[in-house]
């Protein structure tokens, strides 16, 4: 009867969806013109490469612009020479050598050089510019110090041009992985002629992003960018491997959820983002190779302020974390064929397992609750979950807000809507008490999880730190092997799942839906899309 009724829902909401819905032939013009309309979630915060964090924002810096190394287009596993045709490292992986190619340009002509990046790479490190990806540059020697200040003279940061087309870049401990590292958006190069023409190298937000204005070095370049509508970028002619280059646009529309579901069942897109659970696995009216299903190298959580009380005390947490079943989450709510997470890190085809030590107990859950002074959830303070607006994401909330009630008898959970930039402004001021969270992999390894709880990371937010955490992750970065490696990992992710500063939802699938005449467009784990493969055949 459950699944009966919710095939119904996916019914009526078809339904209401194509309400009043022209379903004209814009997508499919829209293809014969070489133009790719992609759903992509909300507006870019910036078009700035080193001011973004989010997926949505990265998927269009990937069209702007590229780094040293470039997204394979169907194996994330493999490397993709971009700016650099080629690279080396010493024997410990600790010092890396990129070459440039000559014949990279910038979209006003002018060459890329080895200098360029090394301007990069000192402007997101700079503290002034608060980049909130900065930590990702950690990885150089110096880098930290520097974007702590406590190193003030860049030239001690491990990054120098030696030519105008050979980088070298020194880190602070091995890393045989850093090639899949520069691939990630905080490595991509701006042009220092367009940010200082505009303002001061640490000068946020100028008008340096405006078309007409803004100068990139990808395969695409910005056509016009209107605020709670789109962005257009288009073909830049001077990009070194423009020939290979198939569609002639592409146009990235801040839909939500329902309403980017509501334009592809209107013929106005090629691509959802996401897709509302309803949908999912709904058949009548929807074409059966729309749907896509693909493994996705991300989790999904919950923050916890561990510096407000009553998340200050472990036990609380961990009662919270208990009383969650995820299977029924992952059943019953989101219903995309996601894994429960009883770890943080997704398992990799690495090799890395995480330890995996939460469960569904909910007697276990009960008897914290007694050691934290709220038997049978009494007198415990009220609290409110915050996310960011979404159907999808208001549900999950609910199922933990009742899983809570009926198993530790807390009535007190509030969940709260926010709008994006509201919602990432008070977790980035750790202005909240639990919040929604998402991580996916900044690169294919599983460090780029776990150092997101480094004491002082940019991305940790949540106010706790564990030094014996610290320790095990830099004694992981200088094992000599993976195995051995993994083993510290393990151990510190062990930590982490017992201190819970973070509640485990699931890991992630990719769902969505695409048009056939989108070719080329693979399943990656990262989901990280080189657009200039991607071709239209109407």
């Amino acid at each position: 009867m459950m699944m009966e009724g919710k095939r119904l829902l996916g019914c009526l909401l078809i339904a209401l969806l194509l309400g009043g819905c022209e379903r004209g032939d814009y997508a499919n013009e829209a293809a014969r013109r070489g133009i790719l309309l992609l759903g992509n979630g909300s507006d870019p915060k910036a078009l700035d490469p080193h001011l973004v964090a989010s997926v949505g924002d990265s998927n269009v810096m990937r069209a702007l612009f590229e780094g040293l190394v470039a997204y394979h287009p169907e194996d994330d596993t493999k490397l993709e020479p971009g700016v650099a045709e080629h690279w080396e490292s010493n024997a410990d992986h600790t010092e890396w050598t990129f070459r440039l190619r000559r014949n990279a340009r910038w979209s006003n002509g002018d060459p890329v050089t080895a200098r360029d990046f090394l301007y990069s790479y000192q402007r997101i490190l700079e503290p002034g510019l608060a980049s909130p990806y900065a930590s990702m540059l950690y990885i150089l020697k110096g880098g930290k110090e520097y974007n702590e200040g406590t190193l003030t003279d860049f030239s001690g940061v491990g990054v120098r041009a030696p030519d105008e087309f050979t980088l070298v870049c020194t880190l602070a401990l091995p890393a045989a992985y850093f090639p899949q590292v520069v691939k990630h958006t905080s490595w991509l190069p701006v042009h220092r002629g367009t940010i200082e023409r505009f303002g001061k190298m640490t000068d946020r937000f100028t008008r340096w992003q405006r078309p007409g204005n803004h100068v990139s070095n990808g395969a695409f370049q910005l056509r016009s960018w209107r605020i709670h509508h789109s962005v257009v970028v288009d073909r830049n002619p001077f990009y070194w491997d423009a020939e290979k280059v198939r569609i002639r646009e592409i146009r990235f529309f801040p839909y939500d959820t329902y309403t980017e579901a509501r334009a592809f069942l209107g013929n106005r897109l090629h691509y959802t983002y996401t897709l509302p659970a309803e949908l999912i696995h709904q058949s009548d009216g929807v074409r059966a190779d729309w749907l896509h299903l693909e493994p996705y190298y991300g989790s999904y959580f919950y923050r916890f302020n561990v510096e407000r009380p009553p998340f200050n005390n472990p036990k609380v947490r961990r009662a919270l974390a208990l009383a969650i079943d995820r299977r029924a989450i992952v059943t019953s709510v989101t219903r995309a064929n996601q894994e429960p997470a009883y770890g943080f890190t997704p398992p990799s085809e690495g090799g890395y397992v995480p330890p995996n030590l939460l469960r569904f107990d909910p007697d276990q859950a009960r008897a914290l609750l007694v050691e934290a002074g709220y038997p049978g959830g009494k007198d415990f303070p009220g609290f409110a979950l915050i996310i960011n607006t979404s159907e999808a994401h208001r549900a999950i909330a609910e199922a933990m807000q009742d899983m809570w009630r009926r198993h530790l008898g807390i009535t007190s959970v509030r969940i709260e809507n926010r709008e994006w930039g509201t919602f990432q402004s008070q977790v980035i001021k750790q202005d909240y008490d639990a919040a929604r969270a998402g991580w996916i992999a900044d690169y294919l390894d599983p460090s780029t999880f776990l150092d997101l709880w480094r004491k002082g990371d940019s991305n940790n937010n949540t106010g706790w730190s564990h030094p014996d955490y610290d320790r095990l992750l830099a004694e992981a970065a200088v094992q000599p092997t993976d195995a051995a490696r993994f083993a510290k990992l393990r151990e510190a992710e062990s930590i982490l799942l017992t201190e819970l500063p973070v509640l485990p939802l699931y890991w992630y699938t990719r769902t969505y839906w695409l048009r056939p005449e989108v070719k080329n467009w693979k399943p990656l784990l990262l989901d990280n899309h080189n657009y200039k493969y991607i071709r239209l055949e109407p």
